[in-house]
Parts: C-alpha cells; structure tokens; sequence
C-alpha cells in the first residue's frame, strides 16, 4: 500500500492514463515505474507525501480499449479512487482522447490534493499536453512541468526520474544525485556479470566440442546464457548506459552463431536463435550503426531460411522469415541499393500472401500484405517504373480501405488510407494520369476533412489535412484551374500560419510554412 499525503491508503502507487495508440509506451511507462527501487538512502525520509518508500508500489494500466464505452468504466473509477498520483502519457493521440480528459479530470475531483505528472512522449507540448493538464482545478490557464522523454530532451533516466520525484514528493536533485551513486555501483556489478558470462559462454563452447555425449547439454546451456545476454542482460544494461559492453556481448554472440552447422539443429533452438539475433540488428538500427545491423539481419535471415526450409507452412516461422526478408531490403532501400533490395521485398511479399494463406483470420496476413504491397509500390516509384507502381499503388490502397473498414473507429487506419491515396495519387502523376491524380486528391481531402471534422483539436489530423491541402493545389494549377490553386494554397498556408504561431519553437512547421509561401509566389507568379 501507499501513504498519501492525506495520511489515507492508496492500493496504486499510481496511474497511468493513456489513448490506445500509446500502449507501447504506456506498457514501457509501468514496467519502468514498477522496476524502479528508489535508492536506499532516501528511503524512509519524510517527504511531502509521507515516509520515502522503497518502490513506488503497484501501477494501475488499464488493458482494455474504451471505444465501445460511454464512460468510464468501473474498474478505471475504482483504480482512479485508490490511487496515489495520476501520471498522463502525453502525446498529438493523447491530448485528442476524451477518455484521458475524463481521467484527468475525475482524478482531480477524487483528489485535490494528490499529483497529477505530464510524461511527454512525442509531439510538441501545445498539441500533446491534454486541455486539462493545462488548465488547473479551477479552470485557469498552466503551463505544467513535464518529463520530457522525447529525443534530445530530458531522455528517458532523467524523465523516469522527474515522475518517480514528483510521485514521492522528495527534491529532483536528492533523486538524481542518489539514483547515479546506485548507478555506477549496478554498473560495476552489472560489467563484472557480463564478463563472467562471456567467459562462462566461451567456456561452455569448448566442452561441447570435447565429447559428443555431453554436446547437447552444454550447447543448451550455451544458449540459456546467450539468450540471458540478449533478454534481461540487453535491458539491464542498456539502463546503465553500459552501450560499449553491450555491442560486445552481441558481437560475441553473433560470432557463436556464425559458426553453428544449422542442419543439425531442432526447430526450437533455431528459432531461439532467430529472435535473439533479430534483437541484435534492432540494436544496431537503433544506434544507426547500418554495418552492424546488415551482418545481424543477414545471419537471423540464414536462420528463419533454414526454419522455413524444414516447416514452411508455420505461421510464425513464415512471420519471422518475413520480418528478416523486410529488414534486408529496407537497409538496401535506405542506401539507394534498389537492385539489392529488390529481391528482399519481393520475397517479402510473397511470405506475407503465404501469411494469408496459413491464417486468413490473424490480423498480421493482412497487415503484412499491405505493408510488403507499399514497398513494392515506392521501390517501383524510385525505379521509374511507373505502370508497375500505378497498380501496386492501387493494390496497397485496397488493402488497406479493407483493413480500414474492419476497424472503423480507428483514426490510424483512415490516416493510412489518406496515406495510400497520397502514394497513388503520385504514381498516376508519374504515369501522366493527371486527371486520376487529381480526383485521389480530393478524395484524400475530403476523408481527412471528415478525420478533423470528428475531432476538431486534433492537431496530427489538421498537419496532415494542410499537406494534403498542398498536393490538391498543385494538382489543380496543373490541370488549369490556376485561381482555385491560389485560393486552396492561401487557405493551406494561412491554417499553417496559426500552428506555428500555437507552436513557436516547432522548426519543422516554420520550414514547411516557408516552402508554401514560396509555392504560392511561383503560381501567382506564373498565372498573372
């Protein structure tokens, strides 16, 4: 239980509000929270909201999706009610949530006097911080301190910090002084566990090649370590900031992999490896270390090739196989390697039908056919081969007005669509249909109208609608209606002009907003 300031009992050390479209980060959020042992020397200090404890306690996360509700529900009141701070993930999908604004809301009105933290995960505070986080009690206007998580910011150890500081009521600075010296005494113990482990691995290794009877067991426990290594190892050091020892440990276990006779392997271990190695290129993709990353992708692609060979119709084997043939073929794509990448996406493609196939009810087969169809569609844009990408283009909008149907609350799944017609719309433009691009445009403006129109604050729908709003200009001044250009362009630039007058320091917007005026000056200039 937790002591709140009031001196009554809180079941919840607190909880997080969320849109569904944060799960992932509002799933990091409470595993970071409820891992989080707050150092021992602040421990048992009177603080604002009582003694210092050692954990922050049980985080409520509510798991189910309110769309189809009218209200809170019970569970969420009740949590709300016996909770000791309330911590609001803020991002553009947030701050557009009603049922985040009914949380904070009813949270203040259950607790006036217990905290209510801004963790800012993405966009810019005007559109990610919900109304009434800027708004106190009373309805007067605020500007909140957040934990700024975003890149570049805060980062995630100092914003984890500000949350758990503000949580338990005790100074910023006592927390971050305290928390580093636990710090480098977990790195010292942490670096010596990687050492012994990677000597204990190399060890392990060369009994399994002294006798054939003992092989197996030893290569089984080879491969517990290297996949501690590269589960709760990869975590607990990526938390200290141990990088250095982490591209260690997956070089050594990348090598070990190399050198494996795949025929002989079972499935299972196969597959262990597969996973464990896909984690080693997301590092490195991560780290935008691109050599590191290929080397990865390569060697889980020769895995999952050889798992396919044995089970090829496996779902999830084909999905793993999939995900590597992807990953090989964006790293070509990214470095304008389209020959290379060709083949990758191809195949990539071809998994996600035989996806559809195996399981035409797992989300995932369609899913996988929209994005491998969206691939092909843009490496055949770059390749110039435009007939090609007019049909995949097309392909790839289908799907995904499918997928878009099938959940039709989902404001992501329309944005896609809005998304496809874009890709579309400019494949006829290469293909010299601009009538067909034309008329994709409107249609992308009039959905994305409808997307705002629902949610008029929604500043991710507005963006997206004033480039959108761009594009159909420039589609009509080709086709001749040079004044109905001018028109749309000023209305675009002027929606623009009050974002970025909303959001002062948003460079982005200010670049954009300097694009478009200097559109709008060569239309004028060439219709006059």
């Amino acid at each position: 239980m937790t002591i709140t300031e009031s001196g009554a009992s809180a079941r919840y050390g607190a909880f997080i509000s969320y849109n569904h479209a944060d799960r992932a980060r509002a799933r990091w959020l409470h595993r970071a929270l409820e891992r989080y042992r707050i150092p021992a020397k602040l421990v048992g200090r009177e603080a604002a909201f009582g003694p210092v404890p050692r954990r922050l306690g049980r985080i409520f996360r509510d798991l189910d999706e309110l769309s189809a509700a009218s209200d809170l529900s019970t569970e969420v009141r009740a949590a709300l009610a016996d909770s000791a701070c309330l911590i609001v993930v803020c991002t553009p999908a947030g701050a557009a949530s009603q049922w985040v604004a009914r949380e904070i809301a009813l949270f203040r009105e259950l607790h006036p006097d217990r905290p209510v933290l801004a963790a800012l995960f993405a966009g810019e505070p005007a559109e990610a911080l919900p109304l009434p986080l800027r708004r106190t009690a009373a309805g007067a206007e605020t500007e909140p301190l957040a934990a700024d998580f975003r890149e570049g910011k805060d980062g995630r150890r100092l914003a984890l910090l500000k949350l758990v500081a503000g949580a338990v009521g005790v100074p910023l600075d006592a927390l971050v002084q305290r928390d580093a010296q636990a710090r480098v005494r977990r790195v010292t113990a942490v670096t010596a566990l990687a050492i012994l482990l990677l000597l204990a691995m190399a060890g392990l290794t060369i009994l399994a090649v002294r006798a054939r009877g003992e092989a197996e067991a030893r290569r089984a426990q080879a491969e517990g370590l290297v996949e501690f290594m590269l589960t709760d190892l990869r975590g607990r050091l990526k938390e200290v900031g141990r990088l250095d020892v982490l591209r260690e440990a997956n070089a050594r276990a990348l090598r070990y992999y190399g050198e494996q006779d795949l025929a002989t392997l079972p499935p299972d271990v196969l597959a262990r490896r597969a996973r464990a190695i896909m984690t080693m290129g997301e590092d490195a993709m991560e780290a935008k270390e691109t050599p590191r990353a290929r080397a990865a992708f390569l060697q889980a692609n020769r895995i999952t090739h050889a798992l396919i060979d044995r089970q090829p119709n496996q779902y999830d084997i084909v999905f793993a196989h999939a995900q590597s043939e992807f990953y090989l073929g964006l790293l070509h794509f990214k470095a304008g390697e389209l020959a290379a990448a060709e083949p990758h996406l191809e195949a990539y493609a071809t998994l996600a039908h035989r996806l559809m196939a195996i399981n035409p009810v797992d989300p995932r087969s369609s899913e996988e056919i929209s994005y491998a169809t969206g691939n092909l569609c843009a490496l055949r844009m770059k390749q110039h081969v435009a007939d090609r990408a007019v049909i995949l283009c097309s392909e790839a909008l289908h799907i995904t007005e499918a997928i878009a149907r099938r959940e039709p609350n989902s404001e992501q799944r329309w944005r896609d669509v809005a998304n496809r017609q874009g890709w579309l719309a400019d494949a006829q433009i290469d293909a010299g249909k601009p009538d067909a691009a034309l008329e994709l445009r409107r249609q992308q403006v009039a959905l994305l109208k409808r997307l705002l129109a629902q949610d008029p604050r929604n500043a991710l729908n507005r963006r997206v609608l004033i480039w959108a709003e761009r594009a159909l200009a420039s589609g009509e001044y080709r086709h001749g209606d040079s004044a109905g250009a001018v028109r749309r362009m000023r209305a675009a630039i002027a929606d623009l002009r009050t974002m970025t007058e909303a959001d002062t320091e948003n460079q982005e917007l200010a670049a954009r907003l300097g694009e478009m005026k200097a559109e709008l000056s060569r239309i004028e200039g060439k219709s006059e």
